[in-house]
């Protein structure tokens, strides 16, 4: 049966739109993850992708849903969000006021990922972000 195994491994979840699923997508990230030098990083990466999402797209209406995929290498980590569309404008980071609690999520991601994709349209878009861990040096990984 090994023949048939790669060496990625691929997860997925469907989220329902609410804000606590947020939270359990996060968690399930979390287990997948447990010993990889990444987790930390793509758990937060998780939250802020899904609540984009959530916050900017129809999957946060009340029968949305979004999509996350974790692809799994020795040391990469591929995170991609997949929401319903319905905003016709691409995700872009902006510049948020010291005082905002908003605004500030792409940014997060994209200073913690090695590489950052949107693909799709306004029927629906998938960000990916890329997680590589540095090489072992002296017994310890960080991503």
């Amino acid at each position: 049966m090994d023949e048939y195994m790669s060496a990625p491994r691929v997860w997925g979840l469907m989220c329902p739109g609410s804000r606590e699923e947020v939270t359990r997508a996060r968690r399930w990230t979390r287990d997948i993850l447990s010993n990889h030098p990444c987790a930390d990083d793509a758990e937060l990466i998780v939250s802020e992708l899904g609540s984009n999402a959530l916050t900017h797209t129809a999957s946060g209406s009340p029968y949305g849903t979004f999509q996350l995929t974790l692809s799994l290498s020795p040391r990469t980590v591929a995170i991609s969000v997949t929401d319903e569309g319905g905003h016709p404008e691409e995700p872009r980071s902006t510049e948020a006021d010291p005082d905002d609690t908003h605004g500030r999520g792409l940014t997060i991601v994209m200073a913690l990922a090695r590489r950052l994709d949107i693909t799709g349209s306004q029927h629906g878009r998938t960000v990916t972000a890329q997680l590589v861990a540095a090489p072992e040096q002296a017994g310890a990984t960080t991503c």
